[in-house]
């Protein structure tokens, strides 16, 4: 059989100087992290930026998280804050992204943060990604490796089947471990969170004893996953259902509900963050085997549980 999967290498030293090459050379990667994959490019440079919005057809309105290796490597770049020091220290590398404000010397592409005053940052903790920052002299701006408002790429494969060969180079880091993307919360006011992650609202608060806001309205869009449809698979999604539709899949949770040839479990062991892993994979996999549509179980809003509903109500929504 013919390997369709030119593009994807193994992240070894020879292989991780050839993407940093890439990367100064204002071209776009694949890169693994812990939660997604990422297209990234340089951050400073606004030919890099504009070729990731019109790669992945993104609303420029829409800014790009922008990836670091410490806090040596940010601090010209925004400007910190007590609250963001206590979370960085409890928190990183890890699946966590900050909103800061900008700083006014900061080389990074106005493109990047649609124009705004405040900068998306975060330390991801896969090491590909971190020894991929530690060899290059600039941050990489990378937003999950899709199509806009379509399913995050949890394998190089996935990056494969949603771009191809619109970028030369994607690197194989495995399967994310997390696989739903980073939590986000804004430290520009009130500690105020913009989109559920694993790192919940309660494991915030234990770390910096304020009350944590949550984002409903997104009018002023300041990151990723506030736009209203978000994380498709391409075919409709239902939630809270009991039983699939006419030619549909089921997604279900644990063992209460019998299994079927359509059905789907996340997690036969009620595993909230086995269920969070397996949810992207799951969902374009019922995709590829053609069905029309997908009904999902309802799934405990607890915990991890939360962020699972989060993306499959942006994934409904109509």
């Amino acid at each position: 059989m013919k390997n369709i999967y030119l593009n994807i290498y193994k992240p070894n030293f020879f292989n991780l100087k050839k993407a940093k090459d890439y990367i100064q050379n204002n071209n776009l990667i694949g890169l693994p992290t812990e939660t997604v994959y990422g297209l990234a490019g340089n951050a400073y440079s606004d030919r890099a930026v504009k070729k990731i919005f019109n790669l992945k057809k993104r609303p420029s309105a829409n800014p790009l998280i922008i990836h670091f290796n410490n806090l040596k490597n940010l601090k010209n770049d925004a400007i910190f804050n007590k609250y963001f020091l206590k979370l960085y220290k409890a928190f990183c590398p890890g699946p966590i992204t900050f909103i800061l404000k900008l700083n006014p010397n900061s080389r990074i592409s106005k493109v990047a943060c649609a124009g705004k005053k405040t900068i998306a940052i975060r330390f991801p903790k896969h090491r590909v990604a971190r020894k991929l920052l530690s060899l290059l002299k600039v941050p990489l701006a990378a937003p999950s490796a899709n199509m806009s408002s379509k399913l995050s790429s949890t394998c190089a494969k996935d990056v494969f089947d949603e771009i191809e060969n619109k970028i030369k180079f994607i690197l194989d880091g495995g399967r994310s471990k997390i696989g739903l993307e980073s939590t986000i919360i804004d430290l520009t006011g009130k500690p105020t969170i913009l989109r559920r992650g694993i790192i919940t609202p309660k494991k915030i608060y234990e770390i910096i004893g304020k009350k944590i806001f949550l984002r409903k309205k997104t009018k002023n869009i300041k990151s990723p996953g506030q736009f209203k449809l978000h994380y498709s698979p391409g075919i409709p999604v239902y939630m809270n259902k009991n039983k699939p539709k006419k030619g549909g899949a089921f997604i279900i949770f644990g063992k209460k509900i019998k299994s079927g040839k359509n059905y789907f479990n996340l997690s036969k062991n009620n595993n909230l963050d086995e269920a969070a892993n397996n949810l992207y994979k799951t969902m374009r996999n019922i995709k590829k085997l053609k069905y029309k549509s997908i009904s999902v179980c309802k799934i405990p809003n607890l915990g991890l549980g939360n962020a699972i509903n989060d993306r499959l109500k942006k994934a409904s929504y109509k």
